[in-house]
């Protein structure tokens, strides 16, 4: 009896962590669910966005090796086998990227693929944020709302850019920096620092974007006190698996039998994940929120009235 006692106690003490109740916040909400249909469109979405801007960048990425390597170097790592990396196993070949060439037909459809898709995308995204949070669907005019969800998709690509080109910057500046400190490009030492300067970069703009996501692309009213510990967990968790991301991936697309589909295959389950650490991360504010006592505005809740002696208020 007193065992029986001590695990009730232990599991209702475990319940009550933030963790578990976000958690269950998640699936209550149908957070999985809603992952996997954003998951679905960010495929097809990434596809477009990539014909669309290195069709009309191409010319300046061939002009710039080092741009153009960093910027494949960070698609590679927020879409692991979406980009050939020469080991012929990536579903799109590089060299053939930079030859692309603007305005035509294929690239017509891609740009209009690209706005269907991102602007799809984004307003699914803000649903399911919305859902998160117990709120209903946002009360925009529909020519508002795709014009607000372009503005964002071109944003983000234009971040995606100067996130490229930022790399490129550090990358010649931390080189520059260890050569007057004596360390050699290739020792052990210059390769860290240079490791960490990157994922430090990475996780800037990571935090960036959610906060973005979750504030802008949403439209609710989170107070930064409350928004930044979710947009940080948010942050670091998709570090981990952008860093993680070939080895996660390698055993789900190993068997010899999904061979021909293993790129899609690794596909819709990276970005999954990386939708569910998105949604993970909503549930996380809204539960934190919640325990704040603010409304799903971000306003503070109107106080209970106390109670007094006999029942008179």
């Amino acid at each position: 009896m007193a065992l029986m006692t001590t695990v009730r106690a232990w599991v209702a003490r475990i319940m009550k962590l933030k963790p578990v109740r976000v958690l269950q916040h998640y699936s209550a909400h149908r957070g999985p669910l809603l992952a996997q249909g954003l998951s679905y469109q960010a495929i097809f979405a990434v596809f477009a966005a990539i014909a669309v801007g290195f069709s009309v960048l191409g010319s300046v990425l061939q002009s710039r090796p080092d741009l153009l390597n960093a910027l494949i170097d960070l698609i590679s790592s927020n879409a692991p086998g979406l980009i050939d990396d020469g080991s012929g196993e990536g579903a799109i070949d590089p060299d053939q990227l930079v030859q692309s060439t603007p305005f035509t037909l294929a690239a017509v459809i891609a740009l209009a693929l690209l706005l269907f898709t991102a602007t799809g995308w984004l307003s699914s995204g803000r649903e399911a944020v919305r859902i998160l949070f117990d709120l209903p669907s946002a009360a925009l005019n529909p020519v508002l709302a795709w014009l607000k969800d372009l503005g964002l998709a071109l944003a983000f690509g234009a971040a995606l850019l100067l996130s490229a080109s930022l790399s490129v910057v550090s990358t010649t500046a931390t080189s520059g920096f260890l050569d007057a400190l004596g360390v050699e490009a290739e020792s052990p030492v210059a390769r860290v620092v240079t490791a960490a300067v990157g994922i430090l970069l990475m996780l800037v703009l990571d935090v960036a974007i959610l906060a973005g996501f979750f504030r802008i692309v949403s439209g609710i009213r989170i107070p930064f006190r409350v928004l930044w510990q979710g947009v940080l967990i948010g942050a670091v968790a998709l570090g981990v698996l952008k860093v993680l991301g070939s080895s996660l991936l390698g055993g789900a697309t190993s068997n010899p039998l999904l061979a021909s589909f293993a790129v899609i295959i690794g596909l819709l389950i990276w970005f999954n994940l990386i939708c569910q650490v998105i949604l993970v991360s909503a549930a996380w504010i809204a539960v934190s929120a919640a325990d704040a006592g603010l409304d799903l505005h971000g306003k503070p809740a109107a106080p209970k009235p106390a109670k007094t002696v006999g029942g008179a208020q």
